[in-house]
């Protein structure tokens, strides 16, 4: 028999199909939302804005951008059953977990799901799974803690509320401006692990509860999602700016990666980490403790300094090295930093599963069914004959 290699690329390199959402060029350090760099993004408009430029194809006007306020702010709410039914949980079970087994459950209370979906309801649903999965990621966090959940106000922003709601206390400005900018860097990434994971599922024509919850899933694996707790952890056990040149002298002996540093796209620092770093550094100064920032920040310079020497490379900061110490020094719990990725990204896994189902140039989705090679074994030159058992 000839000899076979399996063949396993992680699809790198291979085009899926085109979008007009997003695009990612990492070889200039490039992140575009429908044509706007998103560093512009982040610091000139609300979450909100790119979620209507996400789905909507536009930067809203000012009576879009209340309306859509508003139609958030009333999908907010969850029903009591499942308030009810998340209270049942063991409480140390995984927040992805839980956000994993809730978002199926919404589709129990939408009627729409038992219809052919039109752009519009897609749409509607959309709107209604992205205010609905920052309620559910706060209300894990009381109820875990055997506290009430926290409805969301009206006149807060999206970001603002989630902090109001997994905390019981209305952020300041400052904490709900970094939390806002936040969520608009890591809204859309183009066709990342989990955003294909959500298009794959709406492939097939499944409803948008489906895809989402698939692309929950996705990202819920290590090497796809987690990366800025493990970050954290890591901060954690360095401890103090001394311990950082030994730190990183250590890990490159024993052949270890700095958590953090690389990404399978950018050559050069991501985009997103250069917004991050300096947010980083004022919630440390706004929360009083400021070494988390600057470990990061020196470990950063160490790490580069060392890989450059000692293996003749350039590494490069990601964006979740930034958003652990951001992320820590706003109070949020470690094994929430993945949820409240969710919480951002959803935006984009909607508007790649209505992009998907819905796109102008194939009114029809085609369904993904990418090719294997078969490696595994014959007998012989000839397919196996099936044996008995009691002869085998």
């Amino acid at each position: 028999m000839p000899d076979k290699t399996i063949i396993n690329t992680g699809l790198r390199g291979v085009t899926i199909a085109s979008t007009k959402i997003s695009d990612v060029d990492g070889a200039i350090g490039r992140l575009v939302y429908r044509g706007y760099l998103a560093k512009d993004l982040a610091e000139k408009v609300t979450f909100e804005e790119v979620i209507h430029l996400l789905l909507y194809e536009k930067l809203p006007n000012r009576n879009e951008l209340a309306n859509l306020k508003k139609n958030i702010h009333n999908h907010s709410h969850l029903p009591d059953s499942i308030i009810a039914a998340m209270k049942t949980f063991p409480k140390d079970s995984l927040p992805m977990d839980v956000l994993q087994s809730v978002i199926p459950m919404l589709a129990h209370h939408d009627p729409f799901v038992k219809k052919t979906i039109t752009r519009d309801m897609a749409l509607e649903i959309g709107i209604n799974l992205i205010a609905k999965m920052s309620s559910i990621v706060a209300a894990w966090e009381r109820i875990r803690k055997g506290l009430a959940p926290v409805m969301a106000a009206p006149e807060m922003s999206h970001a603002a509320n989630f902090i109001y709601m997994m905390k019981g206390k209305k952020p300041d400005k400052d904490i709900a401006h970094f939390m806002d900018t936040a969520l608009v860097l890591h809204a859309e990434h183009s066709f990342n692990a989990s955003t294909f994971a959500a298009r794959e599922v709406a492939s097939t024509r499944a409803h948008m509860y489906a895809a989402i919850t698939a692309a929950i899933g996705s990202l819920s694996g290590e090497l796809h999602g987690g990366a800025n707790t493990r970050v954290m952890e890591m901060l954690k056990k360095i401890g103090s700016l001394d311990n950082v040149d030994g730190y990183v002298e250590n890990e490159l002996k024993a052949g270890r990666k700095v958590m953090g540093l690389g990404h399978a796209v950018y050559k050069v620092d991501d985009p997103r980490a250069l917004v991050l770093a300096p947010m980083s550094k004022k919630m440390g100064e706004k929360s009083g403790e400021t070494k988390w920032y600057e470990i990061s920040a020196k470990l950063e310079k160490c790490a580069k300094d060392a890989f450059l020497k000692e293996k003749n490379m350039e590494i490069f900061v990601n964006v979740d090295y930034y958003s652990a110490s951001l992320y820590y020094s706003m109070g949020i719990p470690m094994d929430f930093f993945t949820p409240v990725f969710a919480i951002s990204r959803i935006s984009g896994w909607v508007a790649h599963v209505i992009e998907e189902q819905f796109a102008e140039a194939a009114p029809q989705p085609v369904l993904y069914r990418p090719e294997s090679e078969y490696v595994g074994e014959y007998c012989g030159p000839n397919v196996c004959t099936y044996e008995e058992i009691d002869e085998r």
